[in-house]
């Protein structure tokens, strides 16, 4: 989809409040500390899918519209929706500090069609019957979790002072 001027000055007049413009008192209960999206779906539809405009052609980017069935894919947009919430409240860095720091890192990978969850679908035909594979693990010996490196818990330090 082509974003007209239209479609700009709407996105434009539906987008969240500036952090930096905000009314009230500053005390806990400020609309602004209360967030804008109430869950992770509502965040990709409404802000990320109208503000991300790529070429999607499946060699260079790609996407799946059920994005929702890819477990990485939920984590990783999760984890963009929490950050922008908590740094829309962060003032003039907060906006720059998402997009550099969350937003590009976990978008190239999404969007990666050789190495991305997304590699096996396509963003017109939408998602593969034949997923990608989770990767392969063996399960260490439990002995090698018991090092204060590798372990923080109470039964990993009693076993190694025994």
């Amino acid at each position: 989809m082509t974003m007209t001027d239209d479609d700009l000055d709407e996105l434009l007049d539906d987008s969240p409040p500036d952090p930096g413009a905000g009314g009230g008192d500053g005390g806990a209960e400020d609309d602004e500390a209360q967030p804008i999206f109430d869950n992770v779906e509502d965040f990709v539809v409404e802000y990320l899918s109208p503000l991300i405009c790529r070429r999607l052609n499946g060699t260079s980017l790609t996407w799946c519209p059920d994005w929702f069935l890819h477990a990485e894919a939920i984590s990783r947009l999760n984890a963009m929706w929490r950050s922008w919430e908590h740094l829309r409240l962060e003032g003039a860095l907060g906006s720059s500090s998402w997009w550099l720091h969350h937003a590009d890192p976990h978008l190239g990978v999404l969007l990666n069609p050789d190495t991305g969850p997304f590699a096996a679908c396509s963003p017109t035909d939408g998602h593969s019957k034949h997923p990608l594979d989770p990767l392969p693990v063996n399960r260490a010996d439990p002995r090698l979790w018991l090092g204060t490196a590798f372990s923080t818990t109470a039964a990993a330090r009693r076993a190694l002072a025994d």
